[in-house]
């Protein structure tokens, strides 16, 4: 395939690689030289000696390398938005370009920070490899000028938003701030919750996104998903995947710089086994694959307990097997309503493959192991009487609606349960929140 600049998207990304070539360079000799002592401030500085127009260079170029990032990025989003290789890795480029940037502000500000070095070291290197790859693609794969799109921002604005899934994005950031509360045993500083609840909203986003873009084809098929952005068209499969990337990866940074690294790698964990495990694999070949799969939305409120405390013990991986065990009975009742949609999809299902009446049976199962499990917190002490009692009543009211669904069946109580048992998750993690503050 010949190489070719004669689309400006091209002759934007190669000026943006010299910019950044000469941005390396540049740091490297203020680095070696130790000019930053001859020029302080910032954005800009006055040097106080030769050496000091070495850093203002650098600065300089910081601005020049920037402004053509945005410039590039939004090229991207406008003319190649029907463009699987281009905007997925423009994308990537742009959250690691500014990535970066703040890594290297936070070490600044704590240079004994190994992690954040090793992230700044590891962006480096993933920034340079997306960068050239990103040179050739646009060389390659353009011939010309890209077309531009005029559509409603407002639509778009809320196609992107419903991209994110944020119903369930709203009832993880819950588990997720009922973590950081029952690790604080204390309602945690407003900096640490916001930094948490925005690193996870993101994480969970993107996530959302992604299994959209990967789903797109069930989507069309189903009911219930048939006039999602993707499945019905309004957004491009380019959008989709590069909007979810880009929301994953940023959230990283998000977590790493202002909340913890283990917070950061456990939301990570998160999305690649939601992506990865469940969404690609296990949703399409296994009977269990909610069983399995369950575990992604579970590390949420493990996030928000690392963030708090800074590492994991038996509270975490208690809070981890609460969500674990609530997953498949809630799932399984969505899926007794909606077991045509799934069943048309060739999506196997547990009321699809071993019948509703199987299902039902099993729901009531989990649901009693799911209160057994609510229970240890107490039974090792780890939480107080208020959770205690307020545990006994949800976990009776859920298991009630559980031995409905199983003794009289029928769609109307499998919906009731569905919507009971997310009404049950918020409510034993309030109830986990006011426990841990009495």
């Amino acid at each position: 395939m010949k190489y070719s600049l004669r689309s400006s998207f091209s002759r934007y990304v190669l000026t943006l690689f010299v910019a950044v070539f000469a941005l390396t360079i540049v740091g490297r000799v203020v680095s070696l030289s130790n000019a930053a002592e001859f020029c302080k401030g910032w954005p800009l500085c006055i040097p106080s000696a030769p050496l000091g127009w070495i850093k203002l260079a650098h600065l300089s170029l910081v601005g020049v390398a920037s402004l053509l990032m945005i410039v590039v990025f939004r090229k991207a989003w406008r003319e190649q938005r029907e463009h699987r290789v281009l905007l997925p890795l423009t994308t990537i480029l742009t959250v690691m370009f500014f990535g970066q940037a703040l890594v290297g502000a936070q070490l600044a500000r704590q240079p004994q920070a190994q992690g954040l070095a090793t992230l700044h070291d590891l962006t480096t290197i993933a920034l340079w490899v997306s960068l050239v790859l990103l040179v050739y693609a646009s060389g390659v794969l353009i011939k010309g000028e890209g077309f531009v799109v005029k559509f409603g921002y407002r639509q778009r604005a809320k196609d992107f938003f419903t991209l994110t899934k944020p119903l369930i994005v709203g009832l993880l950031l819950i588990t997720t701030y009922g973590g950081l509360v029952v690790g604080m045993k204390a309602w945690p500083p407003f900096s640490l919750t916001m930094w948490t609840l925005i690193g996870g909203a993101l994480a969970s986003g993107g996530s959302g996104a992604l299994n959209q873009y990967i789903d797109r084809q069930i989507d069309r098929q189903m009911k219930r998903t048939s006039k999602r952005p993707l499945a019905d068209g309004r957004l491009t499969d380019a959008e989709g995947l590069a909007f979810g990337l880009g929301l994953s990866l940023t959230s990283y940074y998000v977590f790493a710089c202002f909340v913890n690294e283990l917070a950061a790698l456990l939301s990570l964990a998160g999305i690649i086994y939601y992506v990865i495990v469940y969404s690609v694999w296990l949703k399409k070949v296994t009977v269990q694959n909610i069983v399995i799969g369950g575990g992604a939305g579970a590390i949420p409120p493990m996030v928000g307990y690392v963030a708090a405390t800074g590492h994991l013990d038996w509270t975490a991986w208690i809070l981890f097997a609460i969500i674990f065990m609530w997953t498949p009975p809630h799932f399984w009742a969505l899926a007794i309503v909606r077991i045509r949609d799934y069943d048309n999809a060739g999506v196997p299902m547990m009321p699809v493959v071993r019948g509703e009446a199987e299902t039902r049976r099993l729901i009531l199962i989990y649901t009693i192991e799911l209160a057994v499990v609510s229970l240890l917190l107490s039974v090792l002490h780890l939480a107080g009487m208020f959770y205690l009692i307020s545990a006994i009543v949800l976990n009776g009211a859920l298991i009630y609606a559980a031995w409905m669904v199983w003794k009289v069946g029928g769609n109307k109580l499998a919906w009731r349960m569905y919507k009971w048992s997310s009404s049950y998750l918020v409510f034993i993690f309030v109830a986990l929140m006011i426990d841990a503050v009495l």
